[in-house]
């Protein structure tokens, strides 16, 4: 940080957290400032700058500051966050602070801005392995790359934070044990959902193994912001640094974008759809699109996201500008929660746009896509029968139509609803072929006969 600082005292005005500050002439966007109250400092960073006006968004509560004794100075740099291997294992806030008990941490001469280093889109290299996450939906039909950006899209009420933890629990990269990193992110979470985490965590032993940043919603709206792109900070220092392959699962990206919203609000910005600013998609795509890998480094850094769809739409803004720059999306279901369904993770409308570059010869096994693709089309066709039923009743189906609803109802009862188990690849495509197994061969059309004859002879005649 540089030694020479710009100072003013002309504060003209506080609204919510933010300061308007006159008289400085050579503020930039992004700097940091420390703020001097004659009682304690806090610290904010220059959101606009107009003429000689700052607006400075404040990183604490501005209650009771005195405009009249407060003194603004600028510190010459961009907010960084320090680095070490020492955060594994260890439990922030969302400004980057411990907060375990475990005492300081001893940091490197190292630091990055928490706003990302700009990269060269043709140094990025594709993804080509994959991540299992111990769910069978997930790993089966709608495979993480090490890489993407896949968001979880759920509702209220649904167990999103339960899955994410036993993601964070589960996941790892098949053959580099040792050098996978689970980076979680909370944002804008309960006081009880924070002690839920943190029990979690330590009663399952993964506190050791990872990084965990904890925002809470009694924090201010402005340390909503910074919290995705401090854990963001640590992962692509891990990844492109030290050689891990770092999964980054934040949770709630609703929660980022209302206070992107209510920060738009107090500088009287026009507002966009259902009153978010128009840069939304911008500012989400800052985030998102840190994920990735490098030409010539062994890391990388995949992220999964959840976001929380208000009154179950996914046409709402946030969502919708989201499905938009990810990489597809896993998409949790009411009707399967109700069901005591475990994850409730509804195949049909989920997508990895990226699962192709992950799976088969040499990476799982051969016949993976086509196997996925036949689980999709043999469900749909259960759900649509399901829905005929309705209509002409049970005796109006056709022996092979109550085969599917057979198949619909052993699938969602032995694949999908897994509980909160861990299931590792072979598993879940064994689970796989035994639900295949109760339908005719002739149904299994996205199947090689070869394929067939070998996976479901032996199954077929313990039917029998």
């Amino acid at each position: 940080m540089s030694l020479y600082r710009e100072g003013s005292r002309a504060v003209e005005g506080i609204t919510g957290p933010l300061l308007f500050v006159s008289g400085i002439k050579n503020g930039g966007y992004g700097e940091i400032v420390s703020i001097e109250t004659g009682t304690s400092t806090l610290m904010g960073q220059v959101l606009q700058v107009e003429d000689e006006i700052c607006v400075i968004q404040v990183f604490e509560d501005t209650m009771g500051l005195d405009p009249a004794s407060t003194t603004v100075w600028l510190q010459r740099d961009v907010m960084r966050m320090p680095l070490s291997p020492a955060l594994k294992g260890r439990v922030l806030n969302g400004r980057g602070e411990p907060i375990d008990h475990k005492g300081p941490i001893v940091y490197e001469e190292y630091r990055l801005p928490i706003q990302g280093l700009p990269l060269n889109p043709v140094m990025r290299s594709s993804p080509n392995a994959y991540i299992e996450t111990g769910i069978s939906s997930i790993d089966v039909m709608n495979t993480l790359v090490r890489g993407q950006k896949l968001p979880i899209f759920s509702g209220a009420g649904l167990p999103a934070n339960e899955l994410a933890t036993q993601i964070v629990k589960q996941a790892r990269v098949p053959g580099a044990r040792g050098r996978f990193l689970p980076i979680f992110a909370a944002v804008g979470i309960t006081a009880r959902e924070a002690q839920y985490f943190i029990n979690f965590f330590n009663d399952t032993g993964a506190i050791h193994n990872g990084i965990f940043f904890i925002n809470l919603a009694s924090d201010s709206a402005v340390e909503r912001i910074l919290t995705p792109r401090l854990a963001l900070t640590a992962a692509e220092y891990f990844a492109f640094s030290l050689g891990y392959d770092v999964l980054v699962v934040i949770t709630d990206m609703l929660y980022y974008c209302e206070a992107l919203r209510e920060i738009s609000a107090v500088r009287d910005e026009v507002p966009g759809r259902r009153g978010y600013p128009g840069y939304m998609y911008s500012d989400l795509a800052s985030i998102f699109e840190r994920a990735g890998c490098v030409k010539g480094r062994k890391g990388s850094v995949t992220q999964l996201p959840i976001i929380t769809m208000p009154g179950d739409d996914m046409t709402h803004p946030v969502v919708d500008l989201s499905g938009y720059i990810t990489e597809g999306q896993i998409v949790l279901d009411r009707s399967l929660n109700d069901r005591n369904i475990y994850p409730p993770i509804n195949v049909l409308p989920s997508l990895s746009r990226l699962m192709n570059k992950g799976i088969g010869k040499g990476r799982t096994v051969k016949e993976h896509r086509s196997l996925a693709d036949q689980l999709y089309a043999s469900y749909a066709k259960a759900k649509e029968v399901e829905r005929l039923r309705l209509i002409v009743g049970e005796d109006g189906l056709t022996p092979e139509e109550k085969l599917f609803l057979r198949f619909g109802e052993i699938f969602e009862k032995e694949f999908l609803n897994q509980g909160n188990t861990y299931r590792d690849l072979k598993q879940s495509m064994e689970i796989a072929w035994d639900c295949l197994s109760v339908l005719p061969r002739e149904a299994l059309f996205k199947l090689s006969e070869d394929v067939i004859t070998e996976k479901l002879a032996g199954r077929e005649r313990k039917n029998q």
